[in-house]
């Protein structure tokens, strides 16, 4: 069976260590792995990972060029395997220019994090990355978080609602611990989900309602590495009652036909 992760941060050797902890203090949760791309690439090994696609978030702008160029050196390094995706920051000053320098790079889309990076989905200020990509890349978003009101589901489908070709990919089932919010939040609304760091307190019952309440078509497999155990989040997903052809979609054709990743 063919796999795509669509949700892998790593960072360069010598900060990796240090930005991975740094993950763990943020929410609490001890890191499995470093975030080195060397380790990413001896799980993929390990577990018969077919594609990952690997993205980092600027906590400010002036660390966005760096990050671009880091992860499209990657993806360079070792085109069989990994995907890109670009990061952005609402304060960086060319926020078009560099879109379309991630693209050239051979980036697939955006990644954001709004509760790091510490800016509303929804603020005005970060309207010129969805106006820059609309119609054109994907976003994947961290959405939901109850300690912050930087990305709560219901202002992520507020963007959508102003966006409507904007193709988004809400993380963690589009809620992470806000969780019981996302049904309502996005009724109406064609956001695709991935799996990440939900399903280690989830119960196997309720990611299958929620993957058939979007659409087994919306939904992809990730891991955020580096936070979890990779052999244990792929036994978590497996666990789901799932038929086989939507355990094979989510796992990646859906990452194929919608991101053209695979």
């Amino acid at each position: 069976m063919k796999i795509t992760d669509i949700h892998c941060h790593i960072f360069p050797d010598k900060i990796a260590r240090k930005a991975s902890k740094a993950i763990g203090d943020f929410y609490g949760i001890p890191m499995a792995y470093d975030g080195t791309r060397e380790k990413l690439k001896e799980l993929a090994k390990e577990h018969g990972v077919t594609r990952m696609l690997i993205h980092s978030v600027a906590s400010n702008a002036s660390q966005v060029e760096h990050i671009n160029d880091y992860i499209a050196e990657s993806v360079r390094l070792y085109p069989d395997l990994f995907s890109g995706f670009a990061t952005m920051h609402p304060d960086y000053p060319d926020i078009s220019g560099e879109i379309d320098r991630a693209v050239g790079l051979g980036l697939l889309g955006i990644k954001i994090h709004p509760d790091m990076q510490k800016f509303a989905i929804d603020d005005p200020a970060a309207y010129p990355i969805y106006e820059a990509i609309e119609g054109r890349l994907p976003i994947l978003v961290h959405t939901g978080d109850y300690r912050y009101n930087y990305s709560h589901p219901y202002m992520m489908a507020k963007v959508m609602r102003d966006f409507p070709r904007l193709a988004v990919i809400g993380a963690h089932f589009g809620g992470y611990s806000e969780i019981d919010e996302v049904e309502e939040a996005y009724k109406g609304l064609p956001v695709m989900i991935d799996t990440s760091s939900s399903l280690f307190y989830m119960p196997p019952e309720r990611a299958a309602g929620l993957i058939r309440k979007f659409g087994v078509e919306n939904a992809m497999f990730g891991t955020d590495y580096p936070m979890w155990d990779y052999g244990e989040e792929l036994e978590r997903f497996m666990k789901i009652p799932l038929t086989d052809r939507e355990r094979e979609d989510i796992l990646y054709n859906n990452a194929k036909e919608r991101l053209g990743i695979g």
